[in-house]
């Protein structure tokens, strides 16, 4: 087992503070998301940042590595495509399961837009350890797989969260990459303690740790990326510190975000709390840290090693995948297409779930098609949210943009003519293989030989 890099500080970079982050002192790494970079234009601002020895880390969010079908092989190509383009030390993905139903399950392939949780159970276990073993096998550096922020819980699970990803990481020699802001996520929504989560953890296999804010609604904590970090997830960092020196520790802010300043000092917070850990200073409550420090104890990567040198496990046969394929087919169902909810799962939290999910494609389709919110002013989230109510997305966000657009004009909406026209127009340019204003003179182009072979 090779050594985890050391990457220190860092931020998740975003176009939206590209210069923010260029000119934020003391930051060691930034970590972009894969499907949103294009190997061959990469963004001048991560170029510079490379330029200066600053680590890019691809970070993915669509492989779906808990879901019951093999990964996706051009999926897996486009990682590592983008790991190598930006000369990475590992690649990131998600313990989620983000589609389901497709020929395994016969019927209708569906798309969450989102992270959903993976039952902790021997079956998925199986699935999820050969679809990681098959990343690895695709990628060109080390893998490491995230936990995630879940609202529901299934039933029947048969192992804790910090039993799940022990398991995963001693089968498959697969690296973790911690979120402290999940675990909290999972003590306020399913009633999971974060340091019994994180004593079960296999410590040196931890590439590193997110931290991220979010908010509490109804008892709810939605994990939105969009706030300030709280206490109580610097908390579970510090509580993490003192067990193992984390080789690195990044913040995450996606939406709504703040001065230069204020992100500075959430890093800085960062840091102390990670400070503060390694001191032996753990909060009241948080846990009982034993202050190992995996950088040099040389001895945890040889256990490590000799414990995964031969996976367990037959892996995942096909009457397992089904079983799984079938059990999440019919929640995500549930979520995005209105159809009963399954047994064993509470209706109510699953109605926050199927809220956040269309919450969450609003947002994306808004940045993705920037022009509606502006065509259609403060109507674009009621009337997005009232077509996906049951209207599953299937074929990813752009095409969802168009497939929203189409159902306005269908039931001819907006009422006014000339809002309706305009997304008639807009829909027109984007709904080919390529612009209408490329099809056009593409058509040109053939008239014109047409002539001249004529002469």
């Amino acid at each position: 087992m090779t050594r985890t890099a050391r990457l220190g500080t860092g931020i998740g970079w975003r176009p939206e503070i590209a210069d923010v982050v260029e000119r934020m002192p003391g930051i060691d790494w930034v970590e972009a998301v894969s499907e949103n970079l294009c190997p061959g234009h990469l963004p001048d601002s991560l170029l510079r940042l490379r330029e200066r020895g600053v680590t890019v880390v691809p970070h993915g969010v669509s492989l779906g590595l808990g879901g019951a079908e093999r990964p996706d092989a051009g999926r897996l190509a486009a990682l590592a495509e983008r790991a190598e383009a930006l000369e990475s030390p590992l690649v990131t993905e998600h313990i989620a399961f983000v589609r389901a139903g497709g020929p395994l399950t016969a019927s209708p392939l569906l798309e969450a837009g989102h992270l959903l949780p993976v039952p902790r159970t021997r079956d998925a276990l199986d699935v999820l350890c050969e679809n990681v073993r098959i990343a690895q096998d695709a990628l060109p550096v080390p893998l490491a797989v995230e936990n995630i922020a879940a609202l529901v819980s299934w039933p029947d699970e048969e192992m804790t969260e910090g039993q799940f990803l022990y398991e995963l990481a001693d089968r498959t020699g697969v690296r973790l990459l911690i979120d402290v802001a999940n675990l909290h996520t999972n003590h306020v929504n399913l009633g999971e303690d974060p340091a019994e989560a994180l004593g079960e953890l296999p410590l040196e296999a931890i590439a590193y740790v997110h931290v991220a804010g979010g908010f509490e609604r109804d008892g709810v904590w939605h994990d939105s990326h969009a706030h300030p970090v709280p206490r109580p997830v610097l908390d579970i960092l510090t509580d993490l510190a003192s067990r193992v020196a984390p080789p690195g520790v990044l913040l995450e802010r996606d939406e709504n975000f703040p001065e230069g300043e204020e992100l500075a000092g959430e890093v800085e917070a960062i840091r102390d709390a990670v400070a503060k850990g390694r001191a032996g200073e753990v909060p009241t409550g948080t846990g009982t840290g034993t202050g190992t420090d995996a950088d040099t104890d040389a001895d945890a990567d040889t256990d490590a090693a000799t414990r995964r040198a031969t996976p367990e496990g037959a892996g995942a046969g096909d009457t397992e995948r089904q079983r799984l394929g079938l059990a999440q087919a019919a929640l995500l169902s549930a979520l995005v297409a209105g159809t009963p909810v399954p047994e064993g799962f509470d209706r109510a939290r699953l109605g926050v779930q199927a809220r956040a999910l269309a919450g969450k494609r609003a947002d994306v389709v808004a940045k993705v098609a920037p022009e509606l919110p502006v065509l259609l002013g403060a109507g674009y989230r009621p009337a997005f949210l009232s077509y996906a109510q049951r209207r599953p997305m299937t074929g990813g966000y752009r095409r969802d943009a168009l497939d929203f657009v189409e159902h306005l004009m269908r039931n001819g909406r907006p009422q006014d003519a000339g809002v309706r026209g305009a997304l008639r127009k807009w829909w027109l340019e984007r709904s080919g293989p390529v612009p209408r204003s490329e099809r056009a003179g593409a058509r040109w182009a053939r008239a014109t030989r047409r002539v001249l072979l004529r002469r």
